[in-house]
């Protein structure tokens, strides 16, 4: 089961109906929403007839030595350099200033 985290903004009215579910079922914040959007939402048509999205893929030709698995840590070394870079410079430019 995919569990989703997200932020609810609620109409004032939502928010009001939705603690008076809380109270009267003694039923926490997350099970009165999680029951209000099921039981919402459960008698809406599935429109099957739309094409499911099928995303391309494409290689990604990379050099050999590096591992796709680790590529934000290759942008964070990056990161790191350009910064250090940048650093150095500016503390020349200081330097000689």
């Amino acid at each position: 089961m995919l569990l989703m985290r997200t932020t609810v903004t609620l109409e004032p009215e939502a928010e009001r109906l939705l603690h008076e579910a809380m109270h009267q079922r003694g039923q926490s914040f997350k099970e009165a929403l999680n029951q209000a959007v099921i039981q919402g939402l459960a008698d809406l048509p599935c429109d099957t007839d739309e094409t499911p999205f099928v995303p391309q893929s494409f290689p990604m030709n990379l050099r050999t030595g590096y591992d796709p698995a680790h590529l934000n840590s290759l942008s964070d070394n990056m990161e790191v350099t350009a910064f250090l870079d940048l650093s150095r410079r500016l503390g020349e430019q200081t330097a000689t200033g």
